[in-house]
């Protein structure tokens, strides 16, 4: 599944291996397995002419244009290895390829998107895909400045909620939870919708589980971390980890809050409205 952190053709085989992974999917027990194998070769297939370098836990796939940005990207990836996996105790027993794409519009059309996105990185099915620090990194202290408002930290906590859920996870969740790792770690923090004096608003979380990408981002982002922040604050940091576990047994989302939290969903949901309401600036 997706997680992102924001700012003839490509396009065809893309939707082309939809089509085949949703034949797939159907047929297979250990869909995130056969979603990975697919997606990485369709990266292996369109990143064919890009240059590759190693570190001890990623594949670095870039061209020329950012090869000056490779040393900074590698020390970054490994940094958010060590500090992220030590947040989730979870360790990966393989490298995770990270493919850098030099604009927006490379980097959309590796998902058959046809517009330009304001991504700066998306995690997708095993391999993370950044844009190139070249286009929105500018002044002094790039290496201090990319690990902590860059992509990486972000990206590698949607790759290990992939991992401890199996898969079994909805895109509000994995964004309140990448969000709440980012900031805990690197401190950095979207900006708050409602800042100024704008009034505060919120979703259903029926909402953000059904049409997560058709409200308005900047909500949709800024609840999610409430969720995770809620938990953490209410129950303990421990138990955002633990419902990724129960996820991972292939509970819902509302069973695996109810078994990692010991309250039962409905009664969950109202006192976390009702801790929204006294949000504070």
């Amino acid at each position: 599944m997706l997680g992102i952190k924001f700012l003839g053709s490509a396009r065809t085989f893309t939707l082309t291996l939809v089509v085949v992974l949703v034949l797939v999917l159907i047929l297979s027990r250990n869909s995130q397995t056969l979603m990975r194998f697919m997606v990485g070769q369709e990266v292996n297939l369109t990143t064919a002419g890009f240059n590759q370098v190693e570190t001890e836990h990623f594949q670095i796939k870039y061209t020329e244009l950012d090869a000056d940005y490779v040393p900074m990207i590698a020390a970054s990836a490994e940094e958010a290895y060590a500090s992220v996996g030590q947040m989730f105790d979870c360790e990966l027993g393989r490298q995770t390829t990270i493919v850098v794409y030099p604009d927006s519009r490379s980097m959309s059309r590796s998902f058959g998107w046809e517009r330009d996105s304001n991504a700066m990185g998306i995690y997708w099915a095993g391999s993370i895909r950044i844009l190139s620090p070249g286009e929105w990194l500018k002044g002094e202290n790039v290496q201090e400045k990319f690990t902590q408002e860059g992509p990486m930290v972000h990206e590698f906590a949607h790759l290990l909620v992939d991992e401890i859920s199996r898969g079994n996870y909805n895109r509000w969740w994995t964004e309140g939870v990448a969000q709440y790792v980012e900031k805990s770690i690197t401190g950095f923090v979207f900006d708050d919708p409602f800042a100024q004096g704008r009034p505060l608003r919120y979703y259903r979380l029926e909402e953000l589980e059904k049409s997560f990408d058709d409200l308005d981002q900047a909500v949709a982002y800024w609840e999610s971390l409430q969720v995770a922040e809620y938990i953490a604050s209410q129950y303990g940091e421990k138990q955002l980890f633990s419902i990724l576990e129960h996820l991972g047994k292939g509970q819902t989302m509302p069973a695996a809050i109810q078994e990692s939290l010991h309250i039962d969903y409905r009664s969950f949901k109202a006192d976390f409205y009702d801790y929204l309401k006294n949000y504070q600036h």
